[in-house]
């Protein structure tokens, strides 16, 4: 709880044995009821998860938003104030993400994002092309709903109002776009605060490698035009 308001996180996760266990002891301090989405993974992340006391619960079909969405569908049985989504790479700050759920739980908006951009990095932890793929994201997105993000950073906070009007859709990369379009596009309530991002450990499924960043840009830009042209 905070701010008298229940709060539930999200993390999608994808052979991640080497980091959920430390990522689940860190957000432990803060969270109570957290939903770990096995996206198929073959290694010991689920175990691992479980023995953390976390909710695990497994998505065959491959793909970010896919996750999301079964998560989502796992919180409705008991639907939470807020919901938290945050990466289970480590590469997000624990304190940052109290942040900003905080932020959310204390009504200064119904959406909050965490800015990479804004904040401070390490050395690499965003490559050339997400730096890019940002800006050209926002840039666009700007233009067409005139909302100015800085960043599609998966740590994010949103009510659970908010988030069951959006009916999110997108099963693959294309979840945290479209969940800022609709935002923007409904005139939403949201704000975006400086967070720190590390390096992940392990190798990114989509950043790590280029026909993985090239099918992200891709579908992230064909996101925008199709909510463009409705």
């Amino acid at each position: 709880m905070i701010n008298g308001r229940s709060v539930a996180v999200i993390i999608p996760a994808l052979n991640e044995e080497m980091s959920i266990g430390i990522v689940l002891d860190e957000l432990a301090t803060s969270f109570t009821r957290i939903v770990v989405v096995d996206n198929g993974s073959t290694d010991a992340t689920v175990a691992i998860a479980q023995s953390k006391g976390a909710i695990v619960v497994h998505e065959p079909r491959r793909g970010y938003g896919a996750a999301c969405l079964l998560g989502i569908a796992e919180l409705a049985k008991d639907p939470p104030d807020v919901v938290l989504f945050c990466d289970a790479d480590r590469s997000d700050h624990p304190d940052d993400a109290y942040a900003v759920a905080e932020l959310v739980c204390n009504g200064r908006a119904e959406m909050c994002i965490g800015s990479r951009v804004l904040g401070e990095r390490e050395r690499g932890a965003l490559t050339p092309q997400q730096i890019f793929g940002n800006w050209l994201a926002t840039t666009l997105i700007r233009l067409r709903w005139g909302t100015r993000y800085t960043d599609l950073g998966p740590l994010r906070a949103l009510t659970w109002s908010l988030l069951t009007q959006m009916a999110m859709e997108d099963v693959t990369w294309g979840w945290t776009v479209e969940m800022q379009i609709k935002a923007a596009r409904d005139k939403s309530s949201v704000v975006e605060i400086p967070v720190r991002y590390r390096r992940r450990i392990g190798t990114s499924k989509i950043s790590g490698t280029i026909m993985g960043s090239i099918r992200a840009g891709t579908k992230i830009l064909h996101t925008i035009a199709h909510y463009a042209l409705r």
